[in-house]
């Protein structure tokens, strides 16, 4: 198992297509009337039509090349109404989707992140969400996701911008006109720095215990699988295998409960469960997200990459029920995975010497071996379902 990098990111899809293509100088010609002192109903036209342009792949790499404008349409998204800044700010989730375009945001605009992060964390500003919708394009990759953890990380003293962050994606209605649902992949994105892990870890701030209800949020399927992501990267660090699945922290519950189902089992084996998986009700339903059940999964079998964090997730009855959903399970992707997490459960204990799966050294030709027989596997998955009734 190896703690996956840019692909593990999470981003938010851009938005309105566009049609308009114009040539570069008369791209140009827009920047007066997307600065302050422009009328507003100039302003208006012109960041309605900067949004058209971020519609499509040919249109932002014309914007990419003008600098002056791109740092126009920052300052029109940061700017108090009557500006159009939603739309200034639709056009930069755009613009931030395509990595691209990083490079020359970043460039046109050093304080960009700063910029963004101050929207966020505003719990007045009306488009918050199209700030953290930008933060979570962006943080996708290595570069700006470090420059993020710095930007987070040079706030004035006292409490920190990264528990800031937190506050606001665990506060309900933080922001009464703003739901900051992005803010659950900008966090994923973060956790996969190592100082991210190392802050979300730390036992005396109580952030684990502060995620974990989100893994059941109703509301949003982004936010939910943010969280998810966040926990998945967290317990990359084995060191703290042993707090989180104990009871300062008792995550496996909060792992479990998304993948079970409305099952009736028998008074012995409803012994072995946690008391937060007991009788659930006859309408309890999984989560609907196979990537989100993936994700559950996953971080699930990190647990398990030690000897006593295998044992812990035997003993609260894990088995029951990934052995539930293994007979439910539509996907063929998240099947396999749970295959191989009910085999780690099930099989015998490595030799020794290999007993913390996360550290073992597998040989280059014997991974390349394994990812092979792993696409065979789901290829011969995918027709088996297709012809379940």
């Amino acid at each position: 198992m190896r703690e996956a990098s840019a692909d593990a990111g999470s981003s938010a899809d851009g938005v309105g297509p566009a049609e308009s293509l114009i040539p570069e100088a008369e791209a140009a010609k827009l920047l007066p009337f997307l600065t302050p002192g422009a009328r507003v109903d100039l302003q208006v036209a012109a960041a309605q039509h900067v949004l058209a342009l971020t519609g499509s792949g040919s249109g932002r790499m014309l914007l990419a090349g003008q600098a002056a404008l791109l740092r126009a349409l920052v300052e029109l998204a940061a700017a108090p109404a009557p500006a159009p800044a939603r739309d200034a700010a639709r056009a930069l989730v755009n613009l931030a989707a395509d990595p691209c375009l990083h490079d020359p945001l970043l460039a046109a605009e050093p304080k960009l992140l700063a910029r963004l992060l101050s929207c966020v964390l505003d719990p007045q500003w009306p488009w918050a969400d199209e700030a953290a919708a930008v933060l979570a394009n962006l943080s996708r990759e290595p570069g700006p996701c470090a420059a993020l953890m710095e930007a987070l990380g040079a706030a004035e003293p006292g409490e920190s911008d990264l528990e800031r962050l937190v506050h606001a994606l665990c506060t309900p209605c933080y922001n009464a006109r703003a739901p900051l649902h992005y803010l659950g992949p900008v966090l994923s994105n973060l956790s996969q720095r190592p100082g991210a892990r190392a802050f979300l870890l730390d036992p005396n701030r109580c952030i684990i215990q502060r995620l974990l209800p989100l893994t059941q949020y109703p509301d949003s399927t982004v936010r939910r699988g943010g969280v998810v992501g966040t926990l998945r990267n967290c317990c990359f660090e084995h060191r703290h295998h042993e707090w989180l699945l104990g009871p300062e922290v008792d995550i496996l519950p909060f792992l479990l409960l998304p993948l079970a189902g409305p099952e009736d089992f028998s008074e012995e084996e409803m012994e072995r469960l946690p008391v937060d998986l007991q009788y659930l009700p006859p309408d309890k339903e999984r989560e609907p997200d196979v990537d989100i059940r993936k994700m559950l999964l996953e971080t699930i079998m990190l647990l398990t990459a030690t000897a006593p964090g295998r044992q812990q997730v035997r003993d609260q009855g894990a088995y029951l029920i990934l052995r539930e959903l293994h007979c439910w399970e539509p996907e063929p992707h998240a099947r396999v995975t749970c295959e191989k997490l009910i085999q780690v459960l099930i099989g015998d204990e490595p030799e020794h010497g290999m007993e913390n799966l996360l550290e073992v050294q597998v040989p280059e030709d014997i991974e390349r071996q394994l990812q092979q027989l792993d696409l065979q596997e789901q290829e011969q998955q995918e027709p088996e379902l297709a012809s379940e009734p």
